[in-house]
């Protein structure tokens, strides 16, 4: 007998960063790369880009600017793939794209995705299906509906090699998605993404990687299995202000087994073929689609009635027909049904007798579960997370170099340690900036990390800038001398990065940030901050990780800016504690909840206190807004665009 059919299908996933803003640099950079694709073998009948491939994903009020039609998109990327062809030397083939795009439509403005048939010998450009994003996520650090429209349409298509349906990003977080496009016939599900990473706490499925890709990778699982259909799933990779995109692009088959998967943070092709056949095994194997066809019309009728709001009508069946109780009691009644042996009826009165009157009740603590997200990390994961976001931000900038103020303490080590890291010890200066009262301890830990690094360093005493301006205020009490010492480093440090043209670090841990405990204008100034996001007691773990010194670590955390001053004592509470109560409300956890896993009611209330009286420095200036274009709050353009 012959052996089954295969209908082979070659995919490229391309993950990629595109320049933010740069579309004419972004669809020369995807025509090479398609015309890279043409090269492959076997080569690809569709590569499939993120979303957002042609202009980057956080443009906000610059999409009008970058947006196009699906008209635009087809043409000039069938030129650019054309010209990178003719430059390369190699044919032109005709080739399928999957590529998201902000797009204007109808006089709107859309996150959409298109698919397209490019380089073709007989014709211009074909346009098979463009899908207009329909969940458009306006939350956390997201805020899509302030910028696009809604699409309201998830529509399956004709290809030459098949049907296929187009999901962005979120999408396919809505099970329903899915379930539209294979109804519709869907083989392939094409999601394209511009997901951030999130979650820096060690995976349980041991895959290197954020917490975010994790959660990803399950939602492509649940839509292949489900649906019995195969669903590539494109993220962007790259550094958007601040926020990192973390690539792991996967091709999931129709029995949710992972086929092939891109590395997390770098850009990467992966070419995988596969038997669109293994879509009648699968479905044979689990017919959960059939089984919805068969039950569809009763599901839309259930929608029907609950969009109509109609009241729930509850039926079940009452007592059995008197004439059963009769038969029961009947003298001589001996079917099957009812009548017991004897020696069995022995034998269950027996069992019963042996159940105790009472059982052990069994009790779980609420501890973990429900809770907010752990604080502990996956160092290494961190390490190259925060090394990637540095190289990319300064290449951004224009900066191959950074400066950093080294006070001594584990904050600036662990920036220090990051940043050679991320551009060579040749390119990081660290500068002491000590004033006459410091600890000479303080300088001496500087100093070991300087050695530890073999960084180049400068030591600029402060003491005759600082003086120079307090000979004017000699009443000025403690805090303020404090103030002026951290804002006259940050001269300092500003001045010196343009002797070094290096692009100056910031050092401040998350913990700090929130309860206010910085100089305004002075520890918060520097344009990037690799830490910030890092609780104190996560920057010791990651210390630990880097190889900081041990002394540097374990010593009391101090600013320095006083003798004998600790930042705990300070504060009036641990960071350990601290960590975890911000944590919790940081996630939404009221006093309550939090005094039911543990914390006091002062330390909740001394917390509080503190992050809910220091919300002014942690925001730009107050403007008075007069107008309708405001900064900032009307005319958005993100701080890398």
């Amino acid at each position: 007998m012959p052996g089954d059919p295969i209908r082979p299908l070659t995919l490229a996933l391309c993950q990629f960063a595109p320049r933010k803003g740069d579309v004419a640099a972004n669809l020369a950079r995807i025509g090479r790369l398609c015309a890279q694709a043409s090269t492959l073998d076997p080569r690809p009948q569709v590569v499939h880009f993120p979303e957002t491939a042609l202009s980057g994903y956080f443009v906000e009020g610059g999409v009008r600017e970058v947006a196009c039609t699906a008209g635009a998109l087809a043409y000039d990327l069938d030129d650019a793939y054309r010209t990178a062809c003719a430059a390369a030397g190699i044919d032109c083939v005709a080739m399928d794209l999957v590529i998201g795009f902000y797009e204007r439509w109808r006089d709107t403005l859309h996150n959409s995705a298109a698919y397209l048939t490019i380089g073709l010998d007989d014709g211009p450009p074909v346009i098979r299906h463009v899908h207009r994003k329909n969940y458009l996520p306006t939350y956390g650090l997201f805020d899509e509906e302030r910028f696009v429209e809604r699409g309201t349409d998830i529509r399956a298509f004709e290809t030459p090699w098949g049907r296929a349906a187009i999901l962005v990003c979120e999408d396919a977080w809505h099970s329903i998605s899915g379930t539209i496009a294979a109804l519709d016939g869907a083989q392939v599900v094409f999601v394209s993404s511009a997901a951030p990473a999130r979650g820096i706490w060690p995976r349980e499925d041991g895959i290197a990687g954020p917490y975010s890709a994790a959660r990803w990778e399950r939602l492509i699982r649940d839509i292949a299995e489900e649906q019995g259909v195969y669903t590539s799933f494109v993220n962007l990779v790259g550094s958007e202000g601040g926020k990192r995109f973390f690539g792991t692009s996967h091709l999931v088959g129709p029995g949710g087994d992972v086929r092939g998967r891109a590395p997390v943070w770098d850009e990467s092709f992966v070419s995988l073929t596969v038997d669109l056949d293994d879509l009648v095994r699968a479905r044979a194997d689990g017919p959960l689609l059939s089984d919805l066809r068969v039950a569809l019309p009763h599901v839309l009728d259930n929608i029907r009635r609950i969009q109509d709001g109609a009241p729930l009508s509850l039926s079940y069946d009452g007592p059995e027909p008197a004439a059963a109780d009769l038969l029961r009691g009947a003298r001589g009644f001996t079917t099957g049904e009812f009548a017991v042996p004897t020696e069995a009826l022995q034998r269950a009165n027996s069992i019963v007798r042996a159940i105790p009157e009472s059982l052990p009740v069994i009790r779980h603590e609420m501890r973990d579960h429900g809770g907010p997200p752990p604080l502990a990390i996956d160092a290494g994961m961190t390490e190259e997370w925060l090394t990637g976001f540095l190289r990319e931000e300064l290449t951004r900038r224009g900066f191959g170099k950074a400066v950093i103020g080294i006070s001594g303490g584990v904050d600036s080590a662990v920036t220090a340690f990051l940043a050679a890291r991320a551009l060579g010890r040749e390119n990081v200066i660290g500068i002491r900036l000590p004033y006459r009262t410091s600890s000479a301890e303080s300088l001496e830990h500087a100093q070991l990390v300087i050695d530890a690094l073999g960084i180049e360093s400068r030591t600029v005493d402060i003491s005759p800038a600082v003086d120079g301006y307090l000979t004017a205020e000699p009443d000025a009490d403690a805090s303020r001398r404090g103030n002026i010492m951290a804002r006259t480093r940050m001269i300092a440090l500003f001045d010196l990065s343009a002797r070094y043209r290096a692009l100056p670090l910031g050092t401040g841990n998350k913990t700090e940030r929130l309860f206010g405990y910085f100089t305004w204008h002075a520890d918060d100034s520097p344009p990037i901050n690799p830490i910030g996001d890092l609780y104190k007691t996560q920057v010791w773990a990651l210390a630990r990780h880097l190889g900081v010194p041990d002394i540097i670590i374990t010593k009391p955390a101090t600013a320095d800016l006083i003798a004998g001053q600790t930042d705990e004592g300070d504060l009036g509470i641990s960071y350990a504690r601290a960590d975890e109560i911000l944590n919790g409300m940081l996630h939404g956890f009221s006093h309550e909840a939090l005094r039911s896993r543990g914390f006091q009611r002062d330390e909740l209330t001394l917390v509080s206190k503190r992050l809910n009286g220091t919300h002014w420095k942690r925001r730009p200036p107050a403007t008075a807004l007069v107008s309708q274009s405001g900064i900032g709050e009307s005319y958005l353009r993100p701080v890398d665009y």
